[in-house]
């Protein structure tokens, strides 16, 4: 069996180039995939921040977004 030798900065340069062309190809997914990642972080803080603070009232709700709208 033939061994293939590569230097450690050609190997990376392949593995860079093969990663733009991946991520290129594919931008759409990975947008997708990182959106719905970072909307996940956001929820997973928001819901820690609303365990720590006091209730709030439907009726409270509605009058702020009401108010926005």
């Amino acid at each position: 069996m033939e061994q293939i030798v590569f230097d450690e900065s050609r190997l990376k340069d392949v593995l860079k180039t093969a990663l733009i062309e991946v991520l290129e190809e594919r931008r759409a997914l990975f947008s997708e995939l990182f959106t719905e990642a970072l909307e996940d972080i956001a929820l997973i803080h928001a819901i820690k921040e609303g365990e720590t603070t006091k209730a709030t009232s439907k009726e409270e709700i509605y009058r702020i977004i009401e108010a926005k709208a």
